[in-house]
């Protein structure tokens, strides 16, 4: 293996964002908000992706709904207050939710629909709080749908009251399901660290206070907005830390938040090592190995290290956007596993263009590339391995027990072209 360079090479191309829609975050966000109600505010089409992107649970008459914009809509002339507060009457009636949470789209940010300005009119005729949150595919990556609402809602957290508890505390933000939630908040209780609450909440009644003295740490790395939300507009200190994905990241993760209280973390070392032993039978089918990150979901940063650490060789990572402030530490982790494992390091192209990227692709000939869904069938079928970067969206691979599901999603193409080969060998 050649040796790495000593710095991360970042560039920028000019391509566009080529990722999924971000009104998809609606699918995951309204299973872990139990309470809400989502209402997404655009066109036939938006309803369309909405049923394609969760399948079967259109039928089972989720907590979510479309508002669909006609002509009559778009060309202005019927009234926006009143349509929208038809259905949000509608709502409260069907279901009685505890918050609703509009999604603008594409064509209201096109029309310059003042969502805005409508909410807190019709939050105090309904008496149901409405957050709003603009999801469009113009302006964000598909994940950073989460991102928007979540900035939304640490606007509505209540504020910490001199009153309560003067001691530092430790809110983490982003949207896991409870058992990964648990399993986090329960490592960090082994190194004796009480998380106070989530954002967000199971409930919206169970939003975490928020304040100077309250401390925050993101376990995604597409949750930028929000982080910088809650340090200048709800005064909180954010923990600067690497994302819980992997035995390596996860470590880093808990050391880090450790430090910021003043607790030297115990056992660590000892529980990342056993992980590692665990995982040798998957390790060692990519160990080795090439892989290339086209760019979809911005959690391409902390995959490629943790691949890295598997014994990978990353060529590119592909990220729609990179916020080099709030990934700071994952960056630094990168740039030292690349170093502890003698890696080359990966050159880091934000907004890459697919046409170039392509090229790259067929200069390199990576064992696998992990792209969008729009681009996998058109690799596979120039004999190019792929895998959906959106599956590792709605998989669960954070904390130390789910680095074995992101090597499942991993190996699982490399182990299908294996077996392709060796049938097409005995055929012969």
């Amino acid at each position: 293996m050649k040796e790495s360079q000593e710095n991360l090479v970042f560039e920028c191309e000019t391509g566009n964002y080529h990722t999924f829609c971000p009104i998809s975050c609606v699918s995951w966000l309204y299973q872990k908000i139990e309470d809400s109600f989502f209402l997404v505010i655009g066109t036939k089409t938006c309803g369309y992706f909405l049923q394609n992107a969760m399948g079967v649970m259109i039928f089972a008459e989720p907590r979510y709904a479309m508002a669909e914009l006609e002509e009559s809509d778009i060309s202005a002339q019927l009234n926006d207050y009143k349509e929208l507060k038809r259905l949000c009457l509608q709502i409260k009636q069907d279901r009685n939710p505890s918050v609703i949470v509009w999604i603008g789209t594409c064509t209201t940010e096109i029309i310059k629909m003042d969502l805005e300005g409508i909410a807190p009119k019709l939050e105090a005729d309904i008496g149901i709080p409405i957050i709003v949150a603009r999801a469009n595919g113009l302006d964000y990556a598909f994940t950073q749908g989460e991102d928007t609402v979540l900035a939304a809602m640490a606007q509505r957290c209540p504020e910490k009251t001199p009153t309560d508890k003067p001691d530092p505390s430790l809110v983490l933000f982003g949207s896991l399901t409870s058992n990964v939630a648990s399993h986090l908040a329960l490592e960090l209780k082994k190194q004796g660290i009480q998380v106070q609450g989530w954002l967000p909440s199971p409930r919206y009644g169970d939003l975490p206070a928020l304040g100077e003295d309250v401390y925050v740490a993101g376990v995604n790395p597409f949750l930028s907005r929000t982080a910088t939300t809650l340090m200048r507009r709800r005064k909180c200190k954010l923990i600067s830390a690497p994302f819980p994905i992997g035995p390596d990241g996860t470590r880093a993760w808990i050391e880090e938040i450790s430090s910021v209280f003043g607790i030297v973390p115990h056992g660590l070392e000892e529980r990342e090592q056993q992980l590692w032993e665990n995982l040798e039978d998957l390790v060692s089918l990519v160990r080795g190995k090439s892989v290339f990150f086209m760019g979809d979901n911005l959690l391409e940063v902390s995959l490629a290290r943790f691949l890295i650490r598997c014994g990978m060789i990353v060529y590119e990572i592909g990220i729609p956007y990179m916020d080099k402030r709030f990934q700071a530490a994952e960056l630094a982790l990168l740039e030292k596993t690349c170093l502890k494992m003698n890696a080359p390091m990966p050159r880091i192209v934000e907004k890459p263009d697919n046409y170039y990227q392509i090229q790259r692709i067929r200069e390199l000939q990576p064992d696998l590339t992990i792209t969008g869904m729009a681009h996998a069938n058109p690799l596979e079928a120039r004999g190019i391995t792929t895998k959906w970067s959106v599956e590792f969206t709605f998989a669960q691979i954070h904390g130390f027990t789910n680095a074995r599901e992101i090597l499942e999603l991993v190996t699982r193409p490399l182990r299908r072209q294996k077996n392709i080969q060796e049938k097409s060998l005995t055929f012969v």
